[in-house]
């Protein structure tokens, strides 16, 4: 839309071909960048974009399959949690936890692999 605004001020101007490719270009980088961020478990703490939680705070963990996925991110949702959300990732990774210092309840990760998420943290179960 930016664009056909560009061209409707320009009125036929040569230059306008170059403003298409730069807003195409921006905005291939602009998804690429959204995409990249991930999801690990390193020294000790998980880390999802540049949100971190140390595994001790955690008190459960669960994997929640791509079938239940609908229901957990529904009605069901707490306001106060902390989502990492990619919406073409089927799998969720939910971290309860125990600070009383922090009101965020628990954690919604997306991961495509949270087996590898939860090997790492000693309270995971997993979800029917």
């Amino acid at each position: 839309m930016i664009g056909y605004e560009v061209q409707l001020a320009a009125r036929g101007a040569a230059w306008v071909a170059a403003v298409y490719a730069a807003l195409a270009a921006l905005s291939v980088v602009l998804l690429w960048s959204m995409s990249r961020a991930t999801v690990e478990v390193r020294d000790g703490e998980v880390w999802a974009g540049n949100a971190h939680l140390p595994v001790e705070l955690i008190t459960r963990a669960a994997a929640v399959p791509k079938s239940a996925k609908t229901a957990a991110m529904g009605r069901q949702l707490d306001p106060a949690a902390f989502l990492f959300h990619k919406g073409w990732v089927g799998t969720l990774v939910v971290l309860v936890l125990d600070d009383p210092e922090d009101p965020t309840p628990y954690w919604m990760v997306s991961t495509r692999h949270p087996e590898k998420i939860l090997a790492h943290i000693p309270t995971a179960t997993t979800l029917a």
